[in-house]
Parts: C-alpha cells; structure tokens; sequence
C-alpha cells in the first residue's frame, strides 16, 4: 500500500493491455477487426478484472462494509470504444468515499496514463449520483449509458434502479425536452455535418451525438439496454436498423483511421487533413473523382442517413406528444393512395402505385401541403418503385407541373426537394442530377456537396422570398417580388452547377446545354428554355466580374450590359448570384462581395435602362463635380489653389471618385508636405474592412511596398484604387480587412505606419522581413496539387489597359512578390482586385508601362508571364 508506484506491482496487467491493443489496431489497419468497438472496450475490460484482482488497496477498504464497483460510462459504457476515445470510469460506493478511495484510482488508473490513454474518472456514492443526476442531465446521460466491470454488482443495479425510480419516471418528459434541446443547440453551433465538407463525426448533425441522443430518449422511455434494442422496441424497423448500423460502422471506421492518423483524438476532419486520411485508408479514385472526394461523399452519405433517422425519430416523437393533448386530431390526406402512419405520410399499399406511378410525385407534394414528412417504409417504397419514374413519367406535364408546384409555391420547397434526393426520386425524375450526388468540390471555398448546394441555393431563394434574407441586402427582395418568371429563376438555381458531373473544366457551358435539355423534355417553351440554359451559363459572370475587373471602368459596366441584354435577365442573374455565393458558404458572401455586386448591378442596370455612356455625360459628371467639390471646400482653401489642384487631378480620378471623398483627399494632400505619405484610416461601425486612402509622393514600386507592409502586419488587401495626379502625387484607396487583433487595432495601424515610412525611405529591406515573418510561421500548404497556377494576361476587356489575371495558392507575401515583379518588368499597377479563396487568390491588376501603353506584343506577353511565375509558390515561395 505504501509503494510510491503500485501499478509496477502489476505491470504484466498493463503490457497484456498494451500488447492487445497494438495486434487489435494491426487488424483495423488490415481491414480485419469489424468489431473493433466492442473488442477494444473488452480489452479494457480485461484490464480492469485482473487489476481488480491482483488490487493491493483493494482488500483494505472493507469491501464488506462499504462495498464499491467499477462502471464504465459514456462511449466505453456503450462499448462503443474508438481508439483514442475517453475511458470513462465511475468508481461507485454505496456510502460515503472513503479517503482511501484516492489510492485505489492511483494504483488502477496510473498505468493507463502511462501508456497514453485518456482516462476520465469519478468517485461517488450512490446519493451523491443521484444528486448530481438531478442538477447536470449531462451526468445522468453518462449514467444511462453506465456498464458494471468489476467490484460488487448489485450496488451496481440499486444506482441504476434508483435512478430510475427516483428520477427518470417522475421527469422522462423534461429530460427529453433537455435532450432534444441541447441537441439543436448543438447542430445550430457545429452545423449539419452531411453537408459540411469539414464535418465533426461527433457533435455535427449527422454525427454520432444524433443517435446517442435517440437511444437515450429510448432509454429513458422504455428503459432498453443496447443499440439493439432499438429495433426489438419497435424504433426502427428491420431494414432501418441494418442501414443505421451500416453507416454508424462506416462512420466509426473513418473515425478510427483518422484518430490513427493524427496520433490523438479528433472530432473534427480539416480540409488538409482529408487527402491524406484518403491516401491511408487506400481508398480508389472513383469515375474521374479523386479519391478524398469518394471518401468525403460516402461519408456524408452515411452521415445524412443518421440526421434523417434522428429527424424521423424526434417528429414521430413530437407527434405523439401532440395527439395525446386535448382536441388534436390525427393528420388526414384526401389524396387517393396516400395515408398517415402516426402522422407521417405513407402510401396506402405497393399495389396502388404500380397503378397510379404520379403517387411518386403525389406524396412530395402532399408532404409540402401538410408539412409532414415520408415515412422509412414510403421512403423504401419511393426507392423501390423508382424504375417507374421512366422517360413518360418524367415528361408528363401533370408530374412537371406537380414539381414545379413545389418547387415555385411551397414554403418547404428545400425539405421536400431534400426528401426527394435522399429517396433518389430526385435523380430518377432529372437523371442528370445522379452525377451531382456527394460530388465534392474539395477546397476551402464551397462548404457543401454539389447537390447539397443546389437545393441550398433553392432555399436561400425562398427566404429572400419570404423576406428572411440578411437584412444587409433588401435589394434582393425586393428583385424577386419583381420577377414575373419566378419559376425559370429556381430551375436556374436547381441546375446551376449541374454540369460539374464531369470532373473537368467548363462545368457552367456543360451545364447550360444539360439544362435547355432538361427544361424541353419537360416540355418548357423554348424560349423558357434557353432562359434557364442562359443563367446556368452565365451564373459566374456577375460574381467574378465584380471580384476580378475594376467596376468603376465604364467599359466593365458596357460589356455586361452586352452580355446580359435584358433587364429581367439582369434581375434573375443577380438573385442567382446572391443565392449562390450564399449557398457556397461566408468565403464566398459577405459584407465586400455584397457591396461589389451591389454596385455593378446598379452600373449594369444603368446601362440596360438609359442606353451606353456617353462621353458628353462623363464630361457633365466631371463638371458637376468640381461644382460640389468647391462648394464644399469654400472657405477652406483659396479658389486659386482650389482651381489648379483640381486640375492636377487625373480624368480618370475625377469621373470615378464620388464628389463627396475628394474634400478628404485635398486635405490629405495638404497634410503631405514633405513627408514620404500620408495616410488615412476609415472605420465604419460593424463593418468587417478598412478603407485606407494613402497619399504620397508617386514612386515606381509604390504599391510593391505598401503591400509588402500590409503582409508584414498580417493585413489583407481587398481591393486597391491607383490615381496619380499630374503633379506626380499618388492618390491610393485600398479595401483592406483590419488588423488581427481588435483590441490593439490602433497600435497595430501606428506600427503600419512606421513600418510603410521606413520601407519608402528605404530603412526597410521588405524581402528580408517577410522571409523572416514566413520563416516563423507555420508553412502554409497547397491543400490541392489537381489545381494548377493560372497567369492570364488579357488584352482584349479594356482599351486602355493590360489585365493580368494571378491564380494561385495563397501564402505569405504572395500580393508583395506579384507587385514587385510587375514593377521590375516597368509596369505601373492602376487597379488591383484581390479575391482570396482561403487555399487559392486570384489577383488581377490593370497596367500599362511606364510610357503610358499597354503590354501587347509576343515578347511582352511572355515575358511578363514567366518574371511572374518565377516567384510564385515552389518548394520556399518566399526564398531567394
């Protein structure tokens, strides 16, 4: 008892542990241990009996008179035991802890330490179980998945009877409320991981916490011991017992192999993580797919099958709730061939849809009426009989009109279409839809599978609808309650990226025919038709023209305006465009992207409704200005001076800069003198960006450096506005997001700004810092080598501009190397657009040489192409 180490009396126990986990892990790697779970907790088990044996503080504690039990609880309880999970252990006694107790969790708990395990522990009484049970729901979860290990059973059985007796049967009604309440929390922070392509196996919707919570509530109603059990207890049917089983093994294996993989436990499968989990797991690259796409769309496969079980579970649940409150009748249809089972839909025999096939159709759109979903057997029925959905079913213009039904007036449009897809009626009713399904697009930027996202975008369509849009883009509602065609909008939404089928380029001209096909099988008018082909087409256009081209340049507004042609079809494709980059997740929608859509639709419009810009109104424009401009500057500063500082200022400065800034940016200039810049900082109230206008002395290399000193002060650049005035002032507005720490942002901007004088006084050698910054920091990685770097040099879009156009991985210094290398080549930047993608960047920069001409010829080009690629990422990006 005295012995500082009593595990080393038996340290034989531990390595029989050690020795069967390693030969247990050999077979899970091997692919030969599909009851690992079980044999692992048994493992443990074992390790327990013999230490509960060979115990040395054991026989001291008077088991006789205060006899105590080793229980397992929670994963282990359930004998559910991945590799690194928690071992979780109550040490029971019946009455109080005696102080010795301290020494028997020391002697049985130290070698698993020792050998790495998680262990987690407790030592209670059985009142103090009790108590506690009550005041934490998240202790009597633990105790109702509690197992008996060693020590002296039937204390075992009066905690567990107890607790039942004095707590669950007086409140199973506000412990399952608790469960059900928690669980929603629980989805609403950790998202729905069958979506997600970052999904936590665990607390994600989906996850293993969705059925946890299902066989808690079980046992808390019917008081069942096992998984089992759910199906001996009528929860689940035969074959959904099978296919729950099946995808909670699929999620526990990848749940193993990742926890192997990274050495720990871990919940969460990062984007990074994902090719290499794929790579150990062996698993085959499936149709063109890569094989962490096969992997990641099995997986949300399976997982989306658990969220549905738990949905179908808690609804059934709710539903007897309700009918056994006064005056709540059972749910009727008075469709033929339709029934409700316990308040969710069902057909009324197999016979009746052999029959009547447009049942297939009819039970969708009666679960949109009546807001009830299928049941597992309507749902095993829809599958079954899917081979009626053949060519006359899917152009039958009842079954169109049927769909279209849900598809235009249905507020649960999203659910039903969700329903549709699960069942496969979806790919059977539109077959091109089958390639889409579990499609992963793997990069940071889209957070869900293609055909998750499509009906996502179908769902963000109906809030805008209905008005629950962000209240940061009323313009959207206000479009849609315009539209006349709303219907040709949501079959744009619905087939958008249908063409991603195919694993290579062009998914959005693929798509547009895959979809003017579609619509004439559905016997759409043609005219309809191309409609629809033409915004699947074009569904990038918007987006990527407000990120990647200058939107104050009058030729950007023309050429959409070209393009797009009409207004309705300018108004549909900003809705598919506000859907879309919503539905692809918050790297692709936010306060920026909004406002850069925002102002090139209204540009678009502008042109659509009053004809081409003409020269006369810019000239009226830059006059009407100058009018504003010394109206608001009267009395300070001379009109003489006023007059030729004004006329310093460049056409191109004075037609795009709102009258309203130039005041500013005279006064900025009058703070100058003889300083290397100036600068000023513009916060506004809950924005996520700054607005930095900096003015200075015109420099070649001038936004080089700046960019280098924002990179330095981890500060990312947006969007960048060049003017140079014709006394050789630089005049420089760039959209940046703020420095990393809120608390110190204004320390951060001092610590710029010294950093900015040094570097143009040439007391800062940025190259040398920036290794250094890359040096210290973690290396950021290419989370995909299929995505090779683009360098587009554009002579075409604009008429006095050379467009370069940098796709590429993201790292460190990135925006400063690219800028140095175009000032090398003796080119001046005059617009900079910077689109992030978080694992790749797309810069696109306007120039023109120092003479003022665009970079045209052969030699040019190419030149140009490899003094960029020179410095893009290698081994060391920022080496050399």
């Amino acid at each position: 008892m005295n012995d500082p180490h009593p595990h080393n009396l038996y340290a034989d126990v531990s390595v029989t542990l050690k020795q069967g986990r390693e030969r247990l892990v050999d077979a899970l790697v091997a692919g030969k241990a599909p009851t690992f779970l079980d044999d692992h907790a048994r493992l443990i088990d074992d390790y327990f009996h013999q230490s509960y044996e060979k115990s040395v503080v054991g026989p001291t504690m008077g088991i006789a008179k205060n006899p105590y039990a080793v229980v397992a609880l929670g994963g282990y309880g359930r004998s559910e035991q991945c590799v690194y999970s928690d071992v979780d252990l109550l040490f029971l006694f019946e009455k109080k802890v005696p102080p010795v107790a301290e020494e028997l969790v020391r002697e049985i708990i130290y070698p698993l330490w020792d050998m790495g395990l998680d262990v987690g522990h407790a030592t209670r009484s059985i009142k103090e179980c009790i108590s506690m049970s009550r005041k934490d729901f998240e202790v009597l979860t633990s105790i109702l998945d509690a197992r008996f290990i060693c020590g002296m059973s039937p204390l075992f059985m009066k905690l567990m009877d107890q607790i039942r007796a004095k707590f669950i049967n007086l409140k199973p009604d506000a412990i399952i409320s608790w469960l059900v309440e928690t669980n929603r929390d629980r989805h609403r922070h950790f998202g729905d991981s069958s979506y997600l392509l970052e999904p936590n196996f665990k607390e994600g919707q989906g996850g293993l916490r969705d059925y946890h919570t299902m066989l808690w509530i079980a046992k808390i109603k019917s008081g069942i011991k096992h998984r089992r059990d759910l199906e001996y207890y009528g929860y689940f049917s035969h074959e959904d017992y099978r296919r729950l089983s099946d995808a909670l093994a699929f999620i526990w294996n990848v749940r193993n192999r990742f926890h192997l993989m990274m050495g720990r436990k871990s919940d969460r499968i990062h984007l990074e993580q994902q090719r290499k989990l794929a790579e150990v797991m062996g698993v085959a690259s499936v149709n063109g797919h890569l094989p962490v796409e096969h992997l990641l769309g099995e997986l949300h496969s399976h997982m989306e099958y658990v969220k549905q079980q738990h949905e179908m579970f808690l609804y059934e649940m709710e539903q007897s709730k309700r009918l056994k409150r006064k005056n709540k009748g059972l749910k009727v249809t008075e469709v033929k061939g339709l029934k409700f089972n316990r308040s969710m839909l069902n057909f009324t025999s197999p016979e009746k849809i052999l029959n009547h096939p447009q049942l297939l159709m009819d039970i969708f759109v009666e679960s949109a009426a009546q807001k009830a979903p299928l049941n597992s057997e309507a749902k095993r029925l829809v599958q079954d009989f899917g081979d009626l959905v053949d060519a006359r079913f899917r152009s039958d213009p009842e079954v169109v009109k049927q769909f279209e039904r849900i598809l235009i007036r249905s507020n649960r449009a999203f659910e039903v279409l969700n329903q549709m897809l699960n069942t496969g009626f979806l790919a059977r009713f539109i077959p091109e839809f089958k390639p889409v399904i579990n499609r992963i697009q793997f990069d940071q930027y889209h957070l869900y599978p293609v055909a998750r996202h499509l009906l996502y975008t179908i769902k963000i369509l109906k809030e805008i609808d209905g008005d629950a849009l962000h209240p940061n883009d009323p313009l959207a509602t206000s479009l849609y309650k315009e539209l006349r065609k709303k219907k040709l909008l949501l079959w744009a939404a619905l087939l958008h990226d249908i063409g991603k089928g195919e694993p290579t380029s062009g998914h959005s001209e693929r798509g547009a025919i895959l979809a003017e096909k579609i619509l004439l099988e559905k016997g759409a008018d043609p005219a309809d038709a191309k409609i629809v082909a033409f915004l699947v087409e074009h569904h990038l256009l918007l987006i990527q023209t407000a990120t990647r081209r200058d939107v104050n340049d009058e030729e950007t507004a023309l050429s959409m305006a070209r393009a797009i042609k009409k207004v309705e079809l300018l108004k549909m494709l900003y809705l598919l465009t506000v859907a879309d980059s919503m539905a692809t997740g918050p790297k692709a929608w936010n306060d920026w992207t909004s406002s850069l859509l925002r102002n090139l639709f209204f540009k678009v419009l502008n042109v659509l409704e009053h004809g081409e810009l003409a020269s006369g109104r810019a000239v009226r424009s830059v006059e009407k200005k100058r009018q504003e401009v010394a109206a608001a500057m009267g009395g300070e500063m001379e009109a003489d001076r006023l007059e030729r500082l004004l006329n310093f200022m460049s056409p191109r400065y004075m037609l795009y800069m709102p009258a309203e800034k130039i005041p500013g940016h005279l006064k900025l200039y009058d703070r100058l003198g003889d300083k290397p810049f100036v600068w000023q900082i513009e916060k506004i109230p809950g924005a996520e960006t700054r607005t930095v206008t900096i003015c200075g002395k015109d420099r070649p290399g001038l936004i080089s450096r700046i960019a280098g000193v924002f990179t330095l002060n981890n500060i990312n650049i947006l969007d960048v506005q060049v003017f140079t005035w014709r006394n050789n002032i630089a005049l420089d507005v760039f959209e940046v997001t703020p420095p990393p720490d809120p608390i110190f942002e204004d320390e951060r901007w001092e610590r710029a700004g010294r950093n900015l004088e040094e570097a143009l006084t040439d007391r800062l050698d940025l190259t040398r810092e920036l290794v250094r910054k890359d040096n210290d920091a973690t290396p950021i990685q290419p989370y995909t080598a299929e995505r090779p770097t683009e360098i587009v040099v554009d002579n075409d879009t604009s008429s006095f501009f050379t467009i370069v156009e940098v796709v590429t991985f993201d790292f460190p210094g990135l925006l400063f190397r690219v800028t140095d290398a175009l000032f090398k080549c003796g080119l001046d930047i005059w617009v900079a657009k910077i689109a992030t993608k978080v694992d790749q960047v797309v810069d696109v920069f306007y120039v023109r040489d120092f003479d003022g001409q665009k970079v045209d010829a052969p030699h040019q080009v190419e030149a140009l192409k490899a003094a960029i690629a020179e410095i893009l990422p290698g081994e060391d990006p920022l080496s050399g």
